[in-house]
C-alpha cells in the first residue's frame, strides 16, 4: 500500500513530525520532490531534527529512506545532513535513485543573481538553486547521478553547458565567468561520496510493492506553493501534489491509496505571495509567531521569520481538494490556547463579491477575508491525546474546520512530540 503525505497550504505545516509519525508505521520513506530550500522539523527520543534533504523516516531502524528521481539533489548539503544524523547516533538506511538530478555549483550562483537583479521584485527564494536546477532540468541540460560515474562524458557535458552559462553569468549579471576544468574536478569528486548510495530505485521500489510493503511518499511545501495550481509566480518549481509522487518516486499512479494533507490550525508561510488571511498588525502576528511551532514560526532552513494569519478555509478547502485529501492532519491547534477568540477567515470578498472559491493568481491580491470568530478555550492543551479531553470549544473549533473543509481530520496534533498526538 502506498500513502502520501502532503501539504495543503504554503508549506509549514507540520509536515516533519506526521511523517515521522506515519514512517514508524512503513516500510519505506520516499522523497519525491523539492530539494534543501525546506526543512522538516521532527523531535522525538534521539533529539530535535530540522531535515531538508533526507526523507523524514530516517530516525527508524527498521526503515527504508529514498531520495526519489524528482528531487532536485545537492550532493555536499547531503552528505552533511547524512554525517550530522550519524554523529547524534542513528544509522539512516538511504537510497538514492541514480535517475535523481544534482544542484549545480553554477545553479546556486544564478538563483543569487537573479535574486540580486530583481530587488524589490524577487521572489523571496531560499537561493539553494531550486529554480535554476529546474529550468536545467526541463531544458534537458541537468546532470543525473548516474553520468557522474563516465568522467570523459560528463567533462565535456560541462564544457558545453557552461559555454550557455558564462555568457549569462558576464553579459547579464556582469560576474566571473566559470573554469570548466575547476568545475569538472569539484563536480567530479561528487561521485565519491554519493556512490555508496546509489541504486536503480525503479527496481527497489516495485519489488517492495509486489511484496506488500507499505511505502510513504513524502512531500516538500504544500498546495499553494504548487506551479501550476498555486500562487504563481510565487511558487516553487516542482509539483506540490500527491499526483506527482507517481512521477516523482517512479509509482504507478493507482498505487497510491490514501492521500494525508497535513493543515495547520493557523496560517503561516515564508517568502512573498498572496497570504489573504495574514495578521497585519505586527504585535499580534509577533505574539502568534511566538507562540507557534515548537521553537517559533521561523523557516527551518533559513530561519526567516513566517508571516502569520488566521486559519483560511477558502485556500485550505481548496488545497486539499487539489491534493486529492482522504484524511487531513491538523497540526498546531495548542499553540492558540491565548486566545479569547479565534477568527476563520471563511470567505474572499472580491470586487464587492464574497466568493467560497479559491481565485486565480490573477484576482487573489484583490481579495480580503471574510471572517467569523469563534470562542478560544483560553487553557494550555499541549499533549493531550484523547479527543473527548478537549475542552469544548477545541473541539468545535476542530469540527468547525472540518465541516468548513469537507475532509475528515483523522489526526490532532496537540505538541511537537510524536507522542503528543490524537488518534480519530
Amino acid at each position: 500500500m502506498v500513502k502520501a503525505i502532503v501539504g495543503a497550504n504554503w508549506g509549514d505545516e507540520g509536515k516533519g513530525k506526521i511523517t515521522d509519525l506515519l514512517a514508524s508505521e512503513s516500510d519505506v520513506v520516499i522523497r519525491f520532490q523539492g530539494g534543501a530550500n525546506a526543512g522538516h522539523t521532527i523531535i522525538n527520543e534521539y533529539g530535535r531534527f530540522a531535515l531538508h534533504l533526507m526523507p523524514s523516516g530516517v530516525c527508524h531502524k527498521n526503515v527504508v529512506n529514498i531520495i526519489g528521481n524528482g528531487v532536485a539533489l545537492d550532493i555536499k548539503k547531503f552528505i552533511k545532513e547524512y554525517n550530522e544524523l550519524k554523529e547524534r547516533g542513528l544509522e539512516p538506511n538511504i537510497i538514492v535513485s541514480d535517475r535523481a538530478q544534482i544542484i549545480m555549483p553554477y545553479h546556486v550562483k544564478f538563483d543569487e543573481y537573479e535574486e540580486a537583479r530583481l530587488k524589490g521584485k524577487a521572489f523571496g527564494s531560499t537561493k539553494s538553486g531550486i529554480a535554476p536546477f529546474y529550468s536545467d532540468k526541463y531544458a534537458k541540460i541537468g546532470f543525473q547521478v548516474a553520468e557522474l560515474f563516465d568522467k570523459e562524458a560528463l567533462k565535456e557535458k560541462i564544457r558545453r553547458v557552461l559555454e550557455i552559462k558564462n555568457t549569462l553569468i558576464e553579459h547579464l549579471y556582469h560576474e566571473t565567468p566559470m573554469d570548466p576544468e575547476a568545475l569538472f574536478e569539484e563536480v567530479s569528486g561528487y561521485a565519491d561520496i554519493i556512490a555508496p548510495f546509489v541504486a536503480d530505485t525503479n527496481v527497489f521500489i516495485h519489488e517492495a510493492l509486489k511484496s506488500g510493503k507499505k511505502i510513504l511518499l513524502e512531500g516538500q511545501l504544500g498546495s499553494m506553493k504548487d506551479p501550476d495550481h498555486g500562487i504563481y509566480p510565487m511558487v516553487t518549481s516542482s509539483s506540490t501534489l500527491a499526483g506527482y509522487g507517481a512521477v516523482g518516486a517512479g509509482i504507478p499512479p493507482y498505487e497510491i491509496k490514501d492521500i494525508v494533507t497535513v493543515v495547520k490550525a493557523y496560517s503561516s508561510a515564508v517568502g512573498a505571495g498572496a497570504f489573504v488571511s495574514e495578521i497585519l498588525d505586527e504585535a499580534k502576528a509577533k505574539e502568534l509567531r511566538d507562540r507557534g511551532g515548537d521553537k517559533g514560526e521561523y523557516g527551518a532552513t533559513t530561519g526567516r521569520p513566517r508571516r502569520v494569519g488566521w486559519f483560511d478555509a477558502v485556500a485550505t478547502r481548496y488545497g486539499c481538494q487539489i491534493q486529492g485529501a482522504t484524511e487531513v492532519a491538523l497540526t498546531n491547534i495548542d499553540c492558540l490556547g491565548y486566545l479569547d477568540e479565534i477568527p476563520v477567515c471563511i470567505g474572499y470578498e472580491i470586487d464587492g463579491e464574497v466568493t467560497k472559491d479559491f481565485p486565480n493568481p490573477t484576482k487573489i491580491d484583490r481579495a480580503q477575508p471574510v471572517f467569523d470568530k469563534l470562542p478560544g478555550w483560553k487553557s494550555d492543551i499541549r499533549g493531550i491525546t484523547e479527543f473527548d479531553k478537549l475542552p469544548k470549544e477545541a473541539q468545535d473549533y476542530i469540527f468547525f474546520i472540518e465541516k468548513e473543509i469537507g475532509v475528515h481530520i483523522s489526526i490532532v496534533s496537540t505538541g511537537p512530540n510524536r507522542e503528543e498526538i490524537i488518534r480519530r
